[in-house]
């Protein structure tokens, strides 16, 4: 049977989810809830739900869960919006400052492995191709683009 990109780029997603699952599981998180707790560790103030869904292009169920989840193993707490009750915003518990360091490890070192043996040349070549790539399929989520392909190439550079 032929292998497509498609099924490589899912084969790819798959290795770096299992290496962060495998790293986080010793503080109790996936790599869902680290890569969210990295984004709200590093948020300059309180995000809510709608923010996370738009930058990690996630439903709103999707995120709710992830959030409730995160609630009740101590790493977040949801509380109403000062300007607007009808959402909550998070805020980052102490639990979840004292992980910070092992989460940030985790994703630096799954990112070396990723491109471990390739140049420097390569690995920015890399990344120029899965953006091209991304742009190809018509549909680029703004937010997605805006985010996370910002910290991929700022991590290549």
């Amino acid at each position: 049977m032929k292998k497509t990109f498609g099924g490589r780029i899912r084969l790819l997603h798959w290795c770096t989810s299992q290496a962060m699952n495998e790293s986080l599981s010793q503080i109790g998180l996936t790599s869902a809830q680290g890569h969210i707790m990295g984004r709200l560790m590093h948020s300059k103030e309180h995000l809510r739900a709608r923010d996370i869904e738009r930058e990690f292009c996630l439903s709103h169920p999707t995120v709710s869960g992830i959030l409730s989840r995160l609630e009740k193993k101590g790493f977040i707490e949801l509380r109403p919006d000062p300007a607007d009750k009808r959402c909550k915003r998070i805020y980052v518990l102490d639990k979840a400052s004292e992980f910070s360091s092992l989460m940030s490890e985790t994703i630096e070192k799954n990112e070396s492995r990723l491109v471990d043996g390739f140049t420097p040349e390569e690995a920015a070549q890399f990344a120029a191709y899965l953006e091209r790539a991304i742009g190809n399929m018509g549909v680029r989520p703004p937010e997605l683009s805006c985010t996370i392909l910002k910290r991929v190439n700022a991590n290549v550079s």
